[in-house]
């Protein structure tokens, strides 16, 4: 069993301690959430595993064997903008990887330029490599990667992506290529809902092991099967998923605090003990004397995160806020909104999901004002005061420091009970300590950034709010206090968001974008709606199932299967059979094997292995149906 092993793991930053002596283990098949406050370290903490980054002083505080491999998805994916997605997406060098690799350039080539000689040659030998080395499997594995993360444009070059693409094609790489353990920082960044579905079900069945870092708390709950959390320097962990880290952590802290009660209250004895001026005139006065110091040094071991206080006050908002009336835009050929109506009302709770590039973000841009429509009309009430939550930061001059950057928006700003609070108090509010008042924003953390450009916002007391993806790069802590604060947000919020128990908070309406101009109107919460849509797809299944009518002609032409994959598909069937029936053997073996666990440990290892096949099988049949 392959496994990673940190002991005694030291970094820091600047003046702050990201890790002091941390240690653990990550054995094959974890499943790890791993979290804390933004700045804590869980970025630094994966760069060094990934071999980005070291600790302090010794190196060899991790331990892996040397055939070990580790795939990383950082924040910020890079590629080099020259290569193609074909290029990016299979770029691992594993033996298989670099056959599938040269089989789809073949195959793209032979389709982009014809079928010239040397194209034709270049296919058939790329043809015999994925025979000879039994590539296929890895070839549809890969296929279905990229199909269910939208990325169908093998050919285009990385350069001509967008930010949320690049981010797809370094999910699927590091999917594709099949590493020992998959280090993940914030993988369902944009993604679908349907995407981030399928997410969870491949990794519950991912072989390796996984360390990650995600804001989505239904994502956590229904993957991990341990929780790391980052805190003070310290790491803790938690077995379970994400409700059972909460429900453990709960525990954790109320045992603390009543031991920390307990020391307060024997210090308090010993303290008037001191006072009275006993001398120590023998051995177990001194012997008291040096446990009253020792209590003193070790009164305060209990540190809790700090809370963001949203409290800022906004301005007065009239009846009418926002309208769209019969709405065109297009790009080029492109339609994103055909005759769209939308009326927003004061207290409007209003999240907008749906498809990648179905025109979310460019339904805010128009409400912004940063677009106009290509038709209709568009108006705005006279008393509303826009605040505009990027996906991306607006333009920060990293060498700024942060005070100063707060200072452009207002010196001092309103709070909800009428009083007035200066920018120093808020910064620490929003858990900025004083001595980092006048740090640049370039030291800052992503997450940290983030938080920073939402306080900004908020004290320019807007009464509309636009979030676009706000759930991005924010701790939970901070997305905790700020779901609560929308809910009592006197204004109007509408979201952008694929984050399914952010919706649940805080919105009550749904507009889901189904590409094409094609959008659904949904009243409810995200749950709400998939389970509408699991409903529905169960009826239309039996539907089908008690109409058996003629299977129509195929109008489109399918690829054909090669001659190696004809003689699989005529056997395939036969070797599933086969295995159900040795799984099924197997089973019944150990329901019989008593108390003799080394055999029963030969017959687990015999039934994964026969699962595993089976699975690969049931995949290969799937995508060679489809050309049959």
């Amino acid at each position: 069993m392959k496994e990673l092993i940190v002991t005694d793991l030291t970094k820091t930053y600047g003046e702050k301690t990201l890790f002091d002596k941390i240690s653990f283990l990550i054995h094959e098949k974890d499943r790890i959430g791993l979290i804390g406050v933004n700045g804590t370290g869980k970025t630094s903490l994966l760069n060094i595993l990934a071999g980005k980054d070291s600790g302090d002083g010794d190196t060899s505080a991790l331990q892996v064997a040397n055939d070990y491999r580790i795939g990383y998805l950082s924040q910020a994916t890079v590629f080099d903008e020259t290569q193609t997605v074909l290029e990016a997406v299979f770029q691992g060098e594993n033996d298989l990887i670099r056959t599938v690799r040269e089989y789809e350039a073949a195959l793209l080539a032979l389709e982009k330029a014809g079928g010239n000689e040397a194209n034709q040659k270049r296919y058939t030998k790329a043809e015999e490599a994925m025979n000879e080395k039994d590539a296929w499997l890895t070839d549809t594995n890969a296929k279905i990667i990229l199909q269910k993360l939208g990325i169908q444009e093998l050919g285009k070059k990385i350069g001509e992506l967008s930010g949320g693409q690049k981010k797809r094609v370094g999910l699927a790489q590091v999917l594709i290529d099949e590493p020992d353990l998959l280090l993940l920082d914030e993988p369902t960044n944009h993604l679908d809902y349907q995407a981030i579905q399928w997410l969870e079900n491949f990794l519950n069945q991912y072989r390796g092991a996984l360390l990650m870092v995600t804001h989505d708390r239904y994502f956590l709950d229904r993957v991990t099967n341990r929780i790391f959390e980052l805190s003070f320097g310290k790491l803790h962990e938690y077995k379970g998923n994400y409700e059972a880290y909460l429900l453990a952590k709960s525990d954790r802290e109320r045992v603390a605090q009543e031991q920390e009660g307990k020391r307060k209250q024997l210090f308090k004895q010993e303290l008037a003990w001191i006072r009275a001026g006993v001398q120590a005139r023998g051995t177990k006065q001194q012997a008291r004397i040096n446990r009253f110091e020792d209590l003193k040094e070790n009164l305060h071991q209990v540190k809790t995160n700090d809370k963001v206080e949203m409290n800022l006050a906004t301005q007065r908002l009239g009846k009418k806020v926002l309208e769209i009336d019969a709405g065109n835009f297009q790009i080029e050929q492109q339609v994103l909104l055909k005759d769209f109506d939308l009326l927003i009302q004061a207290r409007e709770r209003l999240g907008i999901t749906g498809k990648n590039g179905a025109g979310k973000s460019t339904l805010l841009n128009i409400l912004a004002g940063r677009l106009a429509l290509t038709s209709g009309n568009y108006q705005i009430g006279e008393t509303v005061h826009l605040a505009y939550y990027t996906q991306e930061n607006e333009k920060m001059n990293t060498e700024q420091r942060m005070i100063a950057y707060l200072q452009e928006a207002a010196e001092e700003a309103k709070q909800a009970d009428g009083s007035q609070i200066g920018v120093a108090e808020l910064l620490e509010r929003f858990l900025f300590p004083r001595f980092m008042h006048g740090t640049k924003i370039a030291k800052l953390s992503g997450g940290e950034k983030r938080r920073l450009y939402l306080l900004k916002l908020l004290i320019q007391q807007p009464n509309v709010l636009l979030l676009d993806e706000p759930t991005n790069d924010l701790d939970i802590d901070t997305l905790t206090i700020l779901e609560d604060y929308l809910q009592s947000f006197p204004g109007a919020v509408i979201t952008v968001s694929h984050d399914r128990y952010f919706l649940d908070k805080v919105v009550e309406k749904l507009l889901v974008f189904n590409g094409n101009g094609e959008i659904t109107s949904y009243f409810g919460n995200m749950s709400e709606y998939l389970a509408t849509l699991q409903e529905t797809k169960e009826v239309t299944v039996a539907k089908e199932k008690k109409v058996v009518a003629p299977a129509p002609a195929a109008t489109t032409v399918k690829k054909k299967l090669s001659y190696m994959e004809q003689k699989e598909w005529q056997t395939i069937e036969d070797e599933i059979s086969q295995l159900e029936e040795k799984i099924a053997e197997i089973s019944e073996m150990m329901n019989h094997q008593g108390d003799d666990f080394v055999r029963l440990q030969e017959l687990q290892k015999e039934l994964s292995d026969s699962e595993t096949a089976l699975e690969e099988k049931m995949a290969r049949w799937e995508y060679l149906s489809e050309f049959v």
